[in-house]
């Protein structure tokens, strides 16, 4: 199955019932095992979880943290890009280089990279004393 495919698909199962714009998320692992994820809502808006997140939660329950390939699907006018917070996820677990495509329901797309989504990332060398 294609990473357009699996976010196409798991978008479906997305929990929306309070913005009604559905996500559905797919990362591949270095094994090449695709992971998904659908945005979670909840009424108290930022306890929700967003698609990317819960496929690389997936990712990680599975036993991988290498992201080589991303996709993020949904319904927008303009393929949507990721959170703030979940392009710094991304980064937490894929190179800059890694490609994360963007696309729409009416199929346009538009692809990039993690590096280009998060420029000057925080990583850990900025974790030294």
């Amino acid at each position: 199955m294609s990473l357009i495919d699996a976010a196409r698909r798991v978008r479906k199962s997305a929990y929306a019932p309070y913005s009604g714009f559905k996500v559905g998320a797919a990362v591949r692992g270095v094994s090449g095992a695709v992971y998904t994820g659908c945005n979670v809502e909840n009424v108290s808006y930022p306890e929700g979880t967003c698609a990317e997140a819960g496929a690389i939660a997936a990712m990680v329950a599975a036993g991988e943290t290498e992201i080589i390939e991303v996709c993020v699907f949904s319904a927008s006018a303009q393929p949507a890009p990721p959170c703030g917070g979940c392009r710094q996820k991304l980064a937490e677990f894929a190179r800059s280089e890694t490609p994360v495509l963007l696309a729409t329901l009416d199929g346009r797309s538009v692809a990039t990279t993690v590096g280009e989504l998060l420029p000057g990332r925080f990583d850990s060398g900025h974790l030294g004393g």
